[in-house]
């Protein structure tokens, strides 16, 4: 079956024809560059508590849930014959992890994580995504959103081979990307997905962005779940809670990637949210403190919290919350903050 990318004469890149391009770059430039140091200032008036990063039940675990909440992949941005270029790269790989004391489980990883990098570009952007697979089968990367159909990431890219996606970075909102090589399921359930933010030309108002992927583990290939979890490791923010400030507007991006299950809930107690559906607008479609999300569906929930102490989110399927898919936020009291950046 062909590639699904050509570039010249090529069909199919090796590895060092891949590097020579995507290492070539230069570093920001360009609006797309200031975009991006004008939204990365922007946060600078957000204040996040202090935590460790480094925290881990395990330090042995390839994955670290704390690093992902708030960890952005901007791309290199180049300039390319007038046009500006986000670049990515991304690679398949193997990893071992521990789900708890007892079990280890086998996963297919994005740079080394799961779920993969969190990218980011704004509406406009030309995207581009150099793939490499070293993961022992066939892959490829779908992303959501609008593209032509010879970067719809559903041709394999078979193991040691490399490919690239071009695309403009539209709608804005909450996407998503994953492998779609059948069965696509369990390609997905074993590790190879992740969030893909476009965010919208009139930047949101300043918060505390939190990334929050909900996955499930089926450790006995039965096609059931045995484990779920937030950003990779079941419970882990559980044991190691969330810190945010008391009256900051907190922006949540949610993504259910739970295969096997139809559909989960999250609910966050003592609370209420608003909700911005698939992210793709400015507006809020209701105030809730649960939602129902099919496999894929993404929202970003907004909301902060009045009074200081620990405070639980999880699926209303308490099978699915007790196997591992809660967590806490632990909010702050901020002495300089008298006032919520947004009342709720």
């Amino acid at each position: 079956m062909p590639n699904n990318f050509t570039l010249g004469n090529e069909k199919l890149w090796n590895r060092r024809q891949l590097l020579k391009v995507g290492l070539a770059g230069a570093g920001v430039t360009g609006a797309a560059g200031l975009w991006q140091m004008l939204n990365l200032q922007s946060k600078s008036i957000v204040k996040v508590p202090p935590f460790d990063m480094e925290a881990s039940d395990d330090t042995t675990n390839p994955i670290n849930p704390m690093k992902m909440l708030r960890d952005f992949d901007y791309g290199t941005v180049k300039q390319e014959n007038g046009r500006t270029i986000r670049e990515f790269q991304l690679t398949a790989g193997t990893s071992i992890i521990k789900l708890n004391s007892a079990v280890s489980y086998n996963i297919w990883d994005l740079n080394g994580r799961i779920p993969g990098p969190t990218l980011r570009a704004k509406q406009g952007d030309r995207i581009r995504v150099l793939f490499l697979n070293n993961a022992g089968h066939s892959h490829s990367l779908h992303f959501h959103g609008v593209h032509p159909a010879e970067m719809d990431g559903v041709r394999p890219i078979s193991n040691g081979k490399a490919t690239i996606y071009e695309f403009d970075a539209e709608p804005y909102g909450v996407h998503l990307y994953h492998c779609h090589i059948e069965p696509v399921t369990r390609h997905i359930a074993k590790g190879l997905y992740g969030m893909f933010i476009i965010d919208p030309p009139t930047p949101r108002p300043p918060a505390d962005e939190i990334v929050l992927v909900m996955a499930g583990y089926d450790v006995n290939d039965d096609s059931h779940n045995d484990y779920y979890a937030f950003n990779g490791l079941p419970h882990h923010y559980m044991h190691h809670p969330i810190p945010i400030y008391q009256n900051q507007l907190i922006r949540l991006y949610v993504l259910n990637i739970i295969e096997y299950d139809p559909a989960v809930t999250f609910h966050l107690h003592a609370n209420f949210f608003d909700v911005y559906r698939s992210g793709m607008s400015m507006t809020p479609s209701e105030k809730t403190d649960v939602i129902t999300m099919g496999v894929a569906e993404r929202h970003i929930l907004e909301f902060a919290f009045r009074y200081p102490g620990k405070y639980m989110f999880h699926p209303h399927q308490d099978a699915i919350a007790e196997n591992g898919c809660m967590g806490q936020f632990e909010v702050v009291a901020d002495s300089n903050s008298k006032n919520p950046i947004k009342n709720l």
